[in-house]
C-alpha cells in the first residue's frame, strides 16, 4: 500500500480517537462553504464540501432499511448531498427512494457489481461515496471521508474489520480476514477489508479504469486502485447489524469474490509489463 495508506492505518487508533473532533470541524467546513455547480473545490476554501458529494448505492428489496439510511445522509450532509440508487427491487424499496428524494435509476437485478458500477459511474458530482442501503455503515463518517479526499487522497476505504465487526456474521467475518490476506499477498502491500461497501472516491479515479467484476466489484474497486498507485486510504468504521435479510450467498458469493481477487491481482500484475 501508498505511504499515505500505511500512515492511515498505522495510526488507525488516533484517527478514531480524534474522529468526533475532526468530524465536527470537517461538518463546519462543510456547512459554511458554497459551491455553484458541484464540479470543483469551493472558491474560497479550495475544498470539495457535502454540494461536490454524490453518495450512491445499489439497492435489492431494501424497504425495511432504505428510509433510515437516506434520513441519515440527509441529516449529516444537511440535505446536499445527491443520492443515486440503482434499483432492482420487487417491493417498495424505489417508491420510498423517491419519496426520500434520492435519484432512483431502474435496472433489471444483473448483481452486486452491475448495480454498484451504474450507481458509481452515473453522478457528475467530483466526490463519490458508496455505501450499502441495509443501515450497516455508518452515515456520520462522511465528514471523515471528505476531509481524506481534501487532504489528497484519492480512494478512502472503510475499514469495518478494525474494531471487530461483532454485528458481522462469524463465517462472514472470517472470509472477509481471508480476503484481505489474499489480495495482501498478491499485491505485496497490506490492506485490511477488501469487500467493505463504504467507500470516497475522486470521481476521475472511477472514471479512468475499467471495471469487470460482478459479485467482486467491491474488492476490484479497491485493488485496481491501489496497484495503480492512486492515494489509497483505509479508514477504521463502526459496522452495525444489518436490517431486512441479506441476499448473498456466502459459500457462493464467497468463492465469486475469491476468484475476482485473483483474476484481478493478476490482471494488473501483468498490466505493469
Amino acid at each position: 500500500m501508498s505511504d499515505s495508506a500505511h500512515a492511515a492505518n498505522g495510526s488507525a487508533a488516533a484517527v478514531d480517537d480524534d474522529a468526533t473532533d475532526s468530524a465536527t470541524a470537517d461538518t463546519a467546513t462543510a456547512d459554511t462553504a458554497t459551491d455553484d455547480a458541484g464540479g470543483s473545490p469551493d472558491d474560497a476554501t479550495g475544498e470539495y464540501t457535502f454540494d461536490d458529494l454524490s453518495v450512491v448505492m445499489g439497492t435489492y428489496n431494501e424497504e425495511e432499511a432504505i428510509a433510515t439510511v437516506l434520513e441519515d445522509i440527509d441529516e449529516v450532509t444537511d440535505g446536499r448531498a445527491e443520492v443515486v440508487c440503482v434499483d432492482g427491487s420487487s417491493d417498495r424499496t424505489a417508491e420510498i427512494a423517491r419519496e426520500h428524494g434520492a435519484t432512483v435509476i431502474e435496472q433489471e437485478p444483473q448483481g452486486y457489481g452491475v448495480a454498484v458500477r451504474e450507481a458509481v459511474l452515473t453522478p457528475d458530482r467530483p466526490v463519490v461515496v458508496t455505501t450499502d442501503c441495509d443501515d450497516t455503515y455508518p452515515m456520520e463518517a462522511l465528514p471523515e471521508f471528505l476531509a481524506e479526499i481534501n487532504d489528497g487522497a484519492d480512494v478512502v476505504s472503510g475499514d469495518r474489520l478494525y474494531h471487530g465487526a461483532d454485528a458481522m456474521p462469524a463465517f462472514n467475518r472470517l472470509g472477509n480476514h481471508a480476503f484481505a490476506a489474499l489480495a495482501s499477498l498478491l499485491m505485496g502491500e497490506r490492506v485490511h477489508d477488501t469487500t467493505t461497501g463504504m467507500r470516497a472516491y475522486r470521481r476521475d479515479v472511477v472514471e479512468e479504469i475499467g471495471w469487470t467484476e460482478n459479485t467482486g466489484l467491491s474488492a476490484e474497486l479497491l485493488i485496481r486502485p491501489l496497484m495503480r498507485g492512486y492515494d489509497v486510504r483505509e479508514r477504521p468504521i463502526r459496522y452495525a447489524e444489518r436490517l431486512g435479510e441479506t441476499k448473498l450467498d456466502p459459500i457462493g458469493g464467497g468463492a465469486a469474490i475469491a476468484k475476482s481477487i485473483v483474476t484481478v491481482c493478476l490482471e494488473e500484475q501483468l498490466r505493469r509489463f
